[in-house]
């Protein structure tokens, strides 16, 4: 039978490289599956991804990858798309991802398919920052190429229904709303670096 791994990865600290996260969440919080299938908020465990991947016959993965498109370009990577050895870095945690990969691959425990939904992310250098709107609102095309994805593997998702009470994926301080609401301004708390800090340097 079919094991289906979801993973969204990145870190949400930093704007435009929680996309993958902010996407999965997206995915879980609108639709259900059966039991096949595992959704997961990988952050940015790299390695610590191995034990799930390896068990895995279908893996899906959202991730902001710099492709060198237009701010905000979806794009999609299937099976030999998806880089296992690169020199080339396009996603600042993709090394590790690729690490996780390369060992399934030399224990013979390497997916049947693998599926990548990348952005081009806007900003990455923004501590404390969120997604950037353009990004934000690529997420529910993410989403729906993630459900024809999946329904091609055999995967269908159902939609839940209005009010339904869903789990959250992450910790709850983590969400996206409760972070984009709670967390502090950028006035309060710089997110470029401290000019007190900073003139300290002269």
């Amino acid at each position: 039978m079919k094991k289906i791994l979801v993973l969204g990865v990145g870190n949400v600290l930093w704007a435009d490289e929680g996309f993958g996260v902010r996407a999965v969440e997206a995915l879980h919080a609108a639709y259900r599956f059966d039991e096949r299938v595992t959704l997961m908020e990988g952050g940015t465990q790299g390695l610590g991804l191995y034990p799930y991947l390896m068990v895995a016959s279908h893996v899906l993965v959202f991730d902001a990858i710099d492709f060198h498109l237009p701010p905000a370009t979806l794009k999609v990577l299937r099976d030999a798309e998806v880089p296992v050895h690169c020199s080339t870095k396009v996603s600042p945690h993709q090394t590790t991802l690729s690490e996780v990969l390369a060992h399934a691959y030399l224990l013979g425990a390497e997916p049947e398919k693998i599926t990548v939904i990348g952005v081009q992310p806007e900003v990455l250098d923004d501590f404390g920052g969120s997604l950037r709107e353009g990004v934000k609102k690529r997420i529910p095309e993410a989403v729906a190429l993630a459900v024809k994805e999946l329904a091609g593997w055999g995967a269908l998702a159902e939609r839940r229904e209005d009010g339904e009470l869903v789990p959250p994926l992450n910790a709850q301080a983590l969400t996206l709303e409760t972070y984009e609401n709670e967390r502090p301004s950028e006035t309060t708390a710089c997110r470029v670096g401290d000019v007190r800090v900073l003139s300290m340097r002269k």
